[in-house]
């Protein structure tokens, strides 16, 4: 049986497919129309997957979509009747559950098919169910709470519960207009980050300030005696004249969602451009700590209500990988499993499995272990690819080397970046997620302090405030870091000890801190002879790892790859067993 994992008609548009349960390949539209965060419907994203499984849109048993407009429908009734929102953002609403509701007639106008010949069911999955069958059904855990925080999806900002082998049993929602991803939001907007998706880099700059508006976080958000957090509405807009919103097509937009009494409260809003300065810092700070607070007094809640040792989080707020990374500190989970696209993307994952597992009955037996679906290309198809550059890349002084054996080739690429080097580094499929875990990345030296400096300038063109993650060996991370917990998907953030800080000082943030990514031989059997071939040079076991792009969507295609070496001041490229260096 094959089923077709949907998100669309949202932001981060994503498609997956499974083959009696097994994945074969998941990947996100924005890496096809190289627009970040890209919405609407994943029709290339879906063209992928059938040509990865070998199939037609014909042959397709099961789609499964991520959202269900009818979910919560006397919740919605309810808070019309007493909210009374405007009509534009009922209309709004109305027209996007419409599109929804037509996903056959979509597939068949895509694929140049008559509906008829589509035997496909279809089946709606209510989001934070998808969500936490995102997490859970991929899980290596039999037993576990499970969680899933984000803005909104279908009228609910949370959702948690408890999974038991293939049956999700949720005990508690959150309904809109109260959540802790629009708190998140709107003080990321009022800092003056309006693109969408942009809470990442308040994630970052909260680093360099002090918690010192606390009273104002509280005054914003206040968390009850039952484990849960309500907002304080009149400092937002969206629970009455929404928050406009385009998920069309096209890059999404989010419109602002705090009103006047926000700026009342903490001042005028930053606007895009200004310099920032020690308050906002310090907003930043606060609103990530009064986050981590209500987040993780969820947690507490939601483990006294289960009394289990493992945890199943998803949703765009399980993306804060500096909550993340304190939940063992002041929870009392053992266990954590986070998959590699927690956010909406992900829910094509979770749309697919929970129709398999729950609604099917089919018992569980996959394990997302690694983050690589996405496209991969042959060495013909490189090869092809650089030939088309020839020109280019001899006029930007480039060598063009290629290197069978691959010990050699990672050799070779380690002694270049411990050289100083900036390498582009392209191999086998491309992640599934946001991040660039090893196949998709471009690699630098972690010792050397004013590699920060050249990545954010020369390469990635973005915020000096920005910090740069660790791929260190799973074998070595008990050495460098005081928490000893494989994360495969660099979603936790943990401190590095300190007598290795000075060590690492590329990969060390302001507070001490690093967003690792564990690297495991069986997962990345080449990129972990990479680091290990650094390690044999430097004695250190990590790379700066970096997401290969430049504000664009991490590259897919190899063409992009050459793209973004030739414009950008990168000084290596490594496509497959293709060496090219800037000489």
């Amino acid at each position: 049986m094959f089923i077709l994992g949907i998100n669309a008609y949202h932001a981060d548009s994503s498609a997956c497919i499974l083959r009696n349960g097994e994945l074969l390949a998941a990947v996100e539209e924005e890496r096809f129309k190289r627009i970040k965060h890209w919405a609407g419907f994943p029709t290339e994203s879906i063209k992928y997957c059938l040509r990865e499984a070998g199939v037609g849109i014909e042959e397709i048993d099961q789609v499964a979509l991520n959202r269900n407009p009818r979910a919560n429908l006397l919740r919605k009734v309810w808070f019309a009747l007493r909210r009374r929102p405007t009509l534009a953002l009922i209309k709004d609403r109305a027209k996007n559950a419409s599109t929804m509701m037509d996903i056959k007639k979509t597939l068949a106008q895509e694929f140049g098919v008559p509906a008829a010949k589509l035997k496909a069911g279809i089946s709606y999955v209510e989001h934070h169910l998808a969500h936490l069958a995102s997490a859970f059904m991929v899980s290596p855990f039999d037993e576990a709470a499970v969680v899933s925080v984000d803005g909104f999806g279908d009228f609910v900002g949370a959702m948690w519960g408890v999974g038991r082998g293939n049956h999700l049993e949720p005990k508690e929602k959150i309904y809109f207009p109260h959540s802790l991803g629009l708190f998140y939001l709107a003080i990321t907007q009022w800092l003056g980050f309006t693109q969408y998706g942009d809470e990442y880099k308040v994630m970052g700059l909260a680093a360099y300030g002090e918690p010192a508006a606390q009273s104002e976080m509280r005054e914003l958000v206040a968390l009850t005696a039952s484990g849960q957090f309500q907002l304080n509405l009149p400092y937002f807009l969206h629970q009455v004249h929404g928050a406009s919103m385009t998920f069309e097509a096209g890059e999404p937009h989010m419109g602002t969602v705090f009103s006047p009494e926000m700026e009342r409260l903490l001042g005028p809003r930053r606007a895009p451009g200004d310099p920032i300065t020690q308050r906002h810092e310090n907003i930043a700070a606060s609103l990530q700590q009064r986050y981590e607070e209500a987040f993780l007094h969820l947690l507490n809640h939601v483990h006294q209500q289960v009394k289990t040792p493992h945890l199943c989080l998803a949703g765009g707020c399980a993306m804060n990988s500096v909550a993340n990374g304190k939940i063992f500190l002041r929870t009392p989970f053992k266990e954590v499993y986070i998959q590699a696209a927690a956010g909406d993307s992900g829910g094509a994952i979770g749309a697919a499995f929970y129709l398999w597992n729950k609604t099917l009955q089919r018992s569980r037996g996959f394990v997302l272990e690694r983050a690589y679906w996405g496209p991969q290309f042959s060495e013909a198809e490189l090869s092809e690819a650089i030939t088309g550059r020839h020109d280019e890349l001899l006029k930007a002084n480039c060598t063009i080397e290629k290197i069978e054996d691959t010990l050699a080739l990672c050799r070779q690429t380690a002694q270049e970046i411990a050289a100083g080097k900036v390498v582009g580094w392209f191999q086998g499929r491309m992640e599934w997620g946001p991040r660039a875990l090893g196949n998709r990345s471009i690699l630098a030296d972690p010792r050397k302090p004013e590699m920060k400096e050249i990545l954010n300038q020369r390469i990635k063109r973005r915020e000096s405030f920005r910090p740069f993650a660790p791929s260190i060996l799973l074998e070595s991370v008990d050495e460098y870091f005081e928490q000893n917990y494989p994360d495969p998907f660099m979603i936790k953030v943990y401190l590095i000890r300190p007598d290795k800080r000075p060590l690492v000082p590329a990969v060390t943030h302001v507070d001490g801190t690093g967003r690792l990514q564990t690297v495991a031989e069986k997962d990345n059997p080449l990129y972990w002879r990479l680091i290990k071939e650094f390690e044999q040079i430097t004695q250190i076991p990590m790379l700066l790892n970096t997401s290969f792009n430049e504000n664009e969507p991490i590259v897919c295609h190899p063409q992009e790859a050459l793209d973004c070496f030739l414009r950008t001041k990168m000084d290596v490229l490594v496509l497959g067993p293709y060496l090219m260096k800037r000489s």
